[in-house]
């Protein structure tokens, strides 16, 4: 097997980027007999391995002791009071006098299953590229036979932490000749056509001024101009080769890791947005990671076994095609969710409480208005303008007064 750490065969990260077209024309390069199984097709090829089966299905659990630990703590008036002054006196434009003030008729109190699959895994392409030839030693088909993709080690980032990396396949470059200024170094400017100047923009070349009658001091009566995209040179540096003429030639590795991700929140009869509740702080149930995890067959509350085993096949179906799992993890975590129903000067609301750090959610909160904080300091920020503009001052502008006075949180 190829190793990452052989001298003569050494994986180095590519800094440079290049620039279109990625491969050059097809009969510029030879035919690379030891590369041929790298490159098929279209000259980009995905590889990977084939997917170990899973064995037999885990024998069922007893989800007892999970249920008896993982209990959610009962909200109280009182804790469901202080969430929500918590959440008023975090924002500038709310009322804290209805908070205080306003009679809590009803909680109703529901624990969600939130059910998570995250699946890592590692796929390789192999595509030509190229960078400018600055005269190094060449590492081609003549130093040996190119390793296979899946045989070159790397180091693999962190479990599901995703990451994308290049690297030169050993043994596989090739030096050509500058496929865009065909071996030059430079090309003709497209803004002067090699002439080094253009037409003067002020007299259109007239050399003369019409009103008043007089000569055009811009090109100081030439009617032409230094062209600006070149400096006059008359040709640029062509930007594919920088300049080197040639272009070194190889085929490059490129490996993603991903982590692909699957949710599902039980159901539950409360009016609460489902993206808050896939966001919220919950309790952790239960765990499993490995590099394969088997679906979850037996848990009490069927629509998670069902999520389980749909999460798992979808995410195989999908990654055996063009990826290698790395690891699993699956976790169903207890989710509180608690629906405070109140009356406040006669009108009758909710607001909700979600997640093991009561966070809040208000549906209509009744002391909700503008922002006087915002108000005054836009007044503020006018006078102060007014005051620079009068000693000969610049104006910040109504784009500066915005970033002074910052984002508002409604």
């Amino acid at each position: 097997m190829w190793k990452e750490g052989r001298k003569k065969q050494g994986v180095g990260d590519l800094s440079f980027e290049a620039e279109s077209p990625l491969a050059p024309p097809a009969e510029l390069l030879e035919r690379l007999p030891s590369c041929d199984w790298l490159l098929q097709g279209d000259r980009r090829q995905i590889f990977f391995p084939p997917l170990e089966a899973p064995g037999r299905p885990q024998e069922q659990r007893c989800w007892s002791p999970f249920l008896e630990h993982g209990r959610v703590p009962v909200v109280t008036e009182e804790v469901a009071r202080e969430a929500l002054l918590n959440f008023v006196n975090s924002k500038c434009c709310y009322g804290s006098a209805a908070a205080t003030d306003l009679i809590i008729q009803e909680l109703r109190q529901q624990t969600l299953c939130r059910y998570r699959l995250e699946t890592f895994s590692e796929s390789r392409i192999s595509e030509w590229t190229f960078q400018p030839f600055t005269n190094h030693s060449v590492d081609g088909p003549q130093r040996g036979t190119s390793p296979r993709l899946w045989d070159i080690e790397v180091q693999v980032p962190p479990m599901f932490q995703e990451d994308t990396r290049k690297f030169q396949v050993p043994h596989s470059s090739l030096v050509k000749e500058c496929h865009r200024c065909h071996g030059r170094g430079r090309y003709r400017c497209s803004g002067c056509h090699g002439a080094s100047t253009v037409r003067c923009p002020s007299c259109s070349g007239a050399k003369r001024k019409a009103k008043p009658a007089r000569r055009c001091p811009m090109c100081s009566g030439s009617g032409r101009q230094r062209c600006s995209t070149c400096s006059g040179r008359g040709n640029k540096t062509c930007a594919t080769c920088k300049g080197e003429k040639k272009l070194l030639h190889f085929i490059q590795l490129v490996i993603v890791w991903k982590n692909s991700l699957f949710e599902f929140v039980s159901e539950h009869q409360l009016d609460c947005p489902g993206e808050l509740l896939a966001k919220a702080k919950g309790e952790t149930l239960f765990k499993d990671e490995n590099t394969m995890v088997y679906p979850i067959i037996d848990f009490p509350l069927r629509e998670i076994s069902l999520a389980s085993q749909r999460a798992i096949a979808e995410h195989n179906a999908t990654l055996a095609s063009r990826a290698r799992v790395l690891q699993q993890r699956q976790t169903i975590e207890l989710v509180p969710l608690t629906e405070v129903r109140y009356s406040y000067r006669g009108k009758t609301s909710v607001y909700y409480l979600y997640g093991t750090d009561h966070r809040v959610h208000v549906v209509d909160y009744p002391e909700r208005g503008r922002c006087t904080n915002r108000v005054d300091g836009f007044w503020l920020l006018q006078e102060v303008e007014a005051t620079l503009l009068a000693f000969g001052g610049s104006s910040p502008g109504k784009q500066g007064i915005q970033q002074c006075l910052g984002t508002c949180t409604q």
